[in-house]
């Protein structure tokens, strides 16, 4: 079995998953809008949602006809707490967080 917090920092390690977390810090969104800034198949970006839902980052439902995504942030909490034990980090902050993200992918004004 493998351990949640291995799927975590897996599923961070990937700059598209990272950019999807990113555009779900602003709101829930429609799979087919989560698609629509990459060049890639709706099949790959379905793959990299389906690692971020096993890592416990995002949830899925269906609302009609669509399927929607909304962010866990809860799911970075063990994250946190396990790069707090290095005593080097503090502990998650959503905004830095963020900021951090907006930065790494080059989307900061």
């Amino acid at each position: 079995m493998t351990d949640p917090l291995d799927t975590v920092f897996s599923a961070l390690a990937d700059p598209t998953r990272r950019a999807i977390l990113a555009m779900l810090l602003e709101d829930d969104m429609a799979v087919t809008d989560v698609a629509e800034p990459f060049e890639m198949s709706l099949a790959a970006i379905s793959k990299h949602l389906a690692i971020l839902t096993r890592a416990g980052l995002i949830s899925q439902e269906r609302r009609g006809r669509l399927k929607w995504c909304k962010l866990e942030p809860d799911a970075l909490r063990d994250a946190s707490i396990w790069m707090q034990g290095f005593g080097q980090f503090e502990a998650v902050n959503l905004d830095a967080f963020e900021r951090f993200l907006a930065a790494e992918l080059g989307l900061d004004s």
